[in-house]
């Protein structure tokens, strides 16, 4: 974990003066634009300058605690936002995440202690949606396996096989897994979807075919997942799950480490239960134990790897960045941000 010695802040040479409203950033590639949109809005920018290879993820609660005091707002990006944490910051009034998911604010003390937790919603819909192709086109066209062998001297072809007209099993159907398929409709593809409970509004659409899990699994070439990580999603593609796959078809996880157990997944991947997999999430992100699985998998030739950066195109992190700060702005100025961004909103609690 990295302490509060080990780290620095930064403002903005424009930031306000000092009775500006305080917003604290501990994200990475966080734009001059978005700085620019909460100075110009009243708010003191203050850039956490985090040790190199190191995110807000990796700072342990006194640090945090050093890093906010003061702040009205905190744009986060991993980190754990706890009851203990909140109660730490009582001036801290807004977290909005420049990203989507929310796994790690616990929302119950987020309302109980009257705050607002937000996600930049539609943000990086659209980089998550084109990384997923990507993934599929590299793991059927065997692009890594083709260039490891180049690089030994090796230029005999390996046969592939296309996205072109396969069947593309999509598991959760939010903004992402919709984006996907608009993708997936240049390709001809025949879609399969397991609605996890947020796209009913599509249930209407011809060229989708709502399946259960275990047919979308044995019909799919490839099965991309784009579900939230909640206990009755933890684990959801185990051992069981896998073996009714084809051992043709492939895996993609861009959603969140922990929907896959990754120790079964790399035991089909040695078996041959599946062709390969394309990873951009582990179960390690959260659970140090499992690096070695996840080292084990990077390993495999069948197996692509991404760091988590499937939202990570500059495009990308400029809209999410914008709709953080949005966020950040309408808290601070009381107004209500988009309903689609605000995931835990304590100012509707009336105290008992």
């Amino acid at each position: 974990m990295t302490s509060a010695e080990d780290l620095t802040l930064s403002s903005p040479e424009f930031v306000i003066s000092s009775a500006a409203r305080r917003v604290v950033v501990t994200q990475r590639f966080f734009d001059e634009a978005a700085i620019g949109l909460l100075a110009e809005n009243g708010c003191e920018v203050v850039i956490a300058d985090l040790p190199p290879g190191q995110a807000d993820g990796d700072l342990d609660q006194a640090t945090l605690e050093t890093l906010l005091t003061g702040a009205d707002g905190w744009i986060v990006g991993h980190a754990r936002v706890t009851r203990d944490l909140l109660t730490a910051l009582p001036g801290l009034k807004v977290i909005s995440r420049r990203g989507v998911g929310y796994e790690r604010i616990d929302l119950d003390a987020v309302r109980d202690l009257g705050r607002v937790a937000c996600i930049a919603a539609g943000g990086n819909d659209a980089s998550v949606a084109d990384h997923t192709i990507a993934l599929m086109l590299a793991l059927g066209r065997r692009f890594r396996e083709s260039q490891d062998r180049m690089l030994t001297g090796n230029w005999s072809i390996l046969m592939g096989t296309d996205l072109y007209r396969k069947t593309v099993g999509i598991i959760g159907l939010g903004r992402i897994g919709r984006s996907l398929i608009q993708r997936l409709r240049g390709f001809e593809a025949r879609i399969l979807v397991l609605d996890t409970g947020r796209g009913s509004q599509d249930a209407a659409a011809g060229d989708l075919e709502f399946v259960s899990l275990s047919e979308l699994l044995a019909q799919s070439d490839y099965v991309s997942i784009h579900a939230p990580l909640t206990p009755q999603t933890r684990f959801m593609i185990d051992a069981e799950a896998l073996a009714q796959m084809k051992p043709t078809a492939f895996l993609i996880n861009t959603a969140r480490g922990g929907l896959v157990d990754d120790v079964a997944l790399l035991d089909a991947l040695r078996a041959g239960t599946i062709a390969g997999a394309g990873l951009d999430t582990f179960v390690s992100e959260s659970d140090p134990g499992y690096r070695p699985v996840s080292d084990a998998l990077l390993a495999l030739p069948n197996v692509v790897g991404t760091p988590h950066a499937a939202a990570s195109s500059r495009e990308g992190l400029d809209r999410s960045n914008r709709v953080a700060a949005l966020c950040i702005v309408d808290v601070l100025q009381g107004r209500t941000p988009p309903a689609a961004c605000v995931v835990a909103d304590g100012r509707t609690l009336t105290p008992a």
